[in-house]
């Protein structure tokens, strides 16, 4: 009769930690969602360095993730390039994040297109999925004050007028200058 006891209090225990452990442990985040604050992350930049969001607080951010082997990646690059330098001066910064493994890779890609606009490293993609992220090109833009005012899946025009306007009412947006 005892051993039966004993046996019952060590599976209540058990349940009741497995329970509490269920209750509390840190709950998986879903995707970003507009108007939320986006995540703040340092990650290794190319060539050298470290990159964190918080650099670019009080501006308007372009977070783009991507990878070289990701040929609407491939294709976006060239207008997001000229974006990243036509808006430069207006406030607006663009990070790009690639999933790449190969750093090398990465760095010839960098220098194959030109690319000037800061380039931060994320080859687990744990920065992407965090976001919410899972198909490439995915781009959130950053208002201000730090919050997704837009998220974009798929290769963008970067140059389209529409979109250049929409970057820009960002940039004068008061709300968004607290």
């Amino acid at each position: 009769m005892r051993r039966v006891t004993v046996t019952k209090w060590v599976v209540i225990v058990i349940a009741a930690v497995g329970v509490l452990w269920l209750a509390l442990r840190p709950k998986p985040r879903g995707p970003v969602a507009m108007g939320e604050v986006a995540p703040g992350f340092t990650l290794q930049q190319l060539p050298s360095g470290k990159l964190s969001l918080a650099q670019y607080r009080g501006q308007v951010v372009v977070l783009n993730f991507w990878a070289t082997w990701c040929p609407p990646c491939v294709m976006e690059t060239p207008s997001l390039e000229q974006f990243a330098s036509e808006m430069k001066s207006q406030g607006v910064a663009v990070i790009g994040v690639s999933v790449d493994q190969n750093p090398q890779q990465l760095e010839q890609f960098i220098q194959r297109y030109h690319l000037t606009y800061p380039i931060a490293r994320d080859p687990d993609a744990s920065l992407a999925h965090e976001y919410g992220t899972f198909k490439f090109p995915e781009t959130y833009i950053i208002d201000r004050d730090g919050r997704v005012a837009e998220k974009i899946i798929g290769a963008t025009d970067w140059v389209d007028p529409r979109m250049i306007e929409f970057v820009k009412s960002l940039t004068n947006n008061r709300q968004a200058a607290r």
